[in-house]
């Protein structure tokens, strides 16, 4: 039995794999097998993080908090939780191989998930020309026409960094006015190979095999019209991971988890969170490392609360 299981390996989990680690708690992070490292996988040049004014490419600053926590004595499983009984005293984690770990207390650092169209056709040409990863797959459309769909800081970023492959980049966004930071606004607009199409929004994606369009639908006169394409990122936000603790923690009305004030505390004694998980506002990388700190340590003092005799059951 642990002392400490985090479930999750973004800038929170890992994070607050390092605090652990260093209050000799030798945490384990369940990091899992497809999404070790969160979304800042999928980024490319991350330019606000502090202590990097070069900036650093996501997967490399992800890296080396990975290798960070584990330095401290952290213990990271390349593995996926399928299940959690977080009821009692001892908490239960099982996992996609079938083993179950158990811990005294666990930091939920799961991040969010890509927010889909739904559309029919969305899953079924997924790989086929739609992609949610600018960064995994703008290689594959050299000198093609493609669209991003989104009006945020991601949707920027990604038409930004497609542009050093397509030949022209479409920005497809339901209104008038980005929700985007100043200063990536202006990249974008400045951007001689994005085109910009407003008060518009996807309605469904063309193509049998592939993607070779979108129809897009007004979203102030109604009126249709077809763009053909070769490729569609899709940028428009991200749901919090919540599905192994519908039931056992609550949720906020925005539906992240549910914390005490500041703290990282969740209606389950010794089941903390932190992260974009519990985040619906601010989202950023600097926050979550944050957010990782005060799990960490709310953590930490409730474990220093335990008895002697149930810490000795614990690693």
């Amino acid at each position: 039995m642990r002392q400490v299981i985090i479930i999750g390996s973004g800038p929170a989990g890992y994070t607050a794999a390092i605090y652990a680690a260093r209050a000799n708690f030798k945490p384990l992070v369940i990091a899992s097998s497809v999404e070790a490292g969160g979304e800042l996988m999928n980024t490319t040049e991350v330019e606000n993080f502090p202590g990097f004014p070069e900036g650093i490419m996501g997967p490399e600053l992800m890296g080396r908090m990975q290798e960070q926590a584990a330095k401290f004595g952290a213990e990271i499983l390349l593995d996926d939780v399928t299940a959690v009984d977080l009821t009692g005293e001892i908490k239960k984690v099982t996992l996609g191989s079938g083993e179950t770990h158990e811990a005294l207390s666990v930091i939920f650092a799961t991040g969010s998930a890509n927010r889909k169209l739904g559309l029919p056709s969305e899953d079924r040409l997924s790989g086929y020309g739609v992609s949610w990863c600018a960064t995994c797959d703008g290689f594959f459309f050299r000198q093609k026409t493609i669209a991003v769909v989104g009006g945020g800081d991601s949707a920027m970023e990604e038409a930004n960094f497609l542009t050093r492959f397509a030949d022209k980049v479409y920005v497809i966004h339901r209104k008038d006015t980005l929700r985007a930071s100043k200063i990536m606004q202006d990249r974008a607009l400045a951007n001689p190979k994005i085109e910009f199409v407003w008060n518009a929004a996807v309605t469904e994606i063309l193509g049998d095999a592939a993607v070779t369009g979108v129809t897009v639908t007004d979203t102030v006169t109604g009126d249709k019209r077809d763009i053909a394409l070769e490729g569609l990122f899709i940028a428009i936000g991200n749901d919090p991971r919540t599905h192994l603790i519908h039931g056992q923690v609550d949720l906020a009305p925005e539906g992240t988890i549910a914390v005490q004030g500041r703290s990282s505390k969740t209606n389950l004694t010794g089941v903390f969170a932190a992260g974009d998980v519990v985040d619906p506002t601010y989202r950023q990388a600097v926050t979550a490392a944050a957010s990782g700190t005060v799990a960490a340590l709310d953590a930490e003092h409730f474990l220093q609360s335990l008895s002697a005799d149930v810490l000795a059951g614990a690693i």
